[in-house]
Formats: C-alpha cells, structure tokens, sequence
C-alpha cells in the first residue's frame, strides 16, 4: 500500500489566555488514504478548525507531527510548509470566498497560474472542472451574479483545481439550504471520487457523515473512529 496521503501523529494544539492556557487538540491521530472520504464530526467549539488548520499546514500544532504523503512538515519553513500546501492541499470552507471581481471561470485559473501552470492550460482545466459541477454556462459569470450553491460549486473546483492529493473541507455546505446542500454534497463527494483525492469534511449533519467512507468525532480532543 502507498504512503497515506494525511497522518497526523498525536497532535496536540494549546492556546494562551489571559486566564490559563486552552487545550483544543489533545493527542489527535488519524490516518487517511487516497481515495477516501472521512467525515469529521464535531460540534461547534470543539476544535475541528484548529484540527483541519493544523493539517492544511496553515497552523503549526504544539505537539505531535502531520505527514503528507510522507513528508514530514513540522521540521518546514514556513515556505516550504507553503510550497507542500499549495502542491498538495485543497480547502473549502463554510462561505465561499470567492474573489468577487473575477468570473467563476477565474476564480478557478488564478490559484493554477499562481503555482505556475500556463493560463491556456489552467483555463483548460477550469472549464473542465466547471463541467463536472454543471456550471460550464456560468463559466463568465462573476460570483454576483451566482446562487448560493453555485459559489460553493465554484469554490469546491478552485480547492480541486490543483489535482491536491487531500482537499480539506469545513463544513462546505453549512450555509446552504437543505435541498441546496444535498445537491452541492451529492456533486462534491462525486467529483472529489473522479479525482481520486482524499477528503477530510467537517459536518455536524449525520446524515451528511453517513455518506462518506467512515466517520471520525473529535471528543476532548482526540479523534474517536465511529464508523
């Protein structure tokens, strides 16, 4: 078997206050392969963005290690921490994000362009990705004139645009209706498979983590495997 895509090894996050120092992550571990979709459940306030920060590369964890596809991070500089991120890493969070004064199509290229792929062939993959999500006739669209869902779409193919082995999400589809959640949920998950990226998605809908390969809760600060 190869290498796994994410490992965090007893991660540990501490946060100083005034009062006394917060510990949200307490010997975190997890493992995930290509090709696999986990859920993340967790309740508001029990640490899963600190966790998805500190898997992404954005945090740098107090204790502990994260691995991606081997290489280990915590000896990085911060760019090389950033170079791995932008290689490997895709994000989607809650609200879109979306830089308004670009189309979707855009939204899409720019972060390819930024990693150094040519605009003919970044616009190439854009359009595609646009296809996958049924959006290829809002490709000159400027987020203003999109749906809710539609942004979301947008931004799950920005996150995707890259080929990132791991796309990280934090609850991607948390500030959409419940129809409009399903169809966006149905499209990442199916899209996210297609690419053979693995996918760690904070949700706190059940319904949502029961459709995913198994369930992780972050309790107390460690990951409980529930599924």
């Amino acid at each position: 078997m190869s290498d796994p895509v994410l490992r965090l090894q007893s991660i540990t996050r501490i946060y100083q206050s005034d009062a006394e120092p917060l510990t949200v992550l307490s010997g975190a571990s997890l493992t995930l392969q290509r090709g696999e979709i986990v859920a993340l459940v967790a309740p508001s306030g029990s640490g899963k963005s600190t966790l998805l920060h500190s898997a992404g590369l954005l945090e740098r964890p107090d204790g502990g290690e994260v691995f991606i596809e081997a290489q280990q991070a915590g000896s990085l500089s911060d760019d090389a921490r950033t170079k791995l991120r932008l290689q490997k890493i895709g994000f989607v969070y809650q609200f879109h994000h979306l830089l308004p004064e670009f189309t979707a199509l855009e939204n899409i290229t720019v972060p390819q362009m930024v990693a150094g792929v040519p605009e003919a062939q970044a616009n190439k993959r854009s359009l595609a990705l646009l296809e996958k999500f049924g959006l290829a006739a809002r490709a000159s669209h400027l987020p203003g004139k999109l749906s809710g869902g539609e942004k979301q779409r947008v931004a799950i193919a920005r996150a995707l645009a890259n080929r990132p082995a791991l796309l990280l999400a934090d609850e991607p589809t948390g500030n959409l209706d419940v129809a409009t959640s399903n169809l966006v949920f149905d499209e990442l998950l199916r899209v996210v498979r297609s690419e053979n990226a693995a996918a760690l998605i904070a949700t706190h809908h059940p319904d949502l983590a029961a459709r995913m390969d198994r369930q992780v809760r972050l309790q107390d600060g460690a990951l409980i495997q529930l599924s």
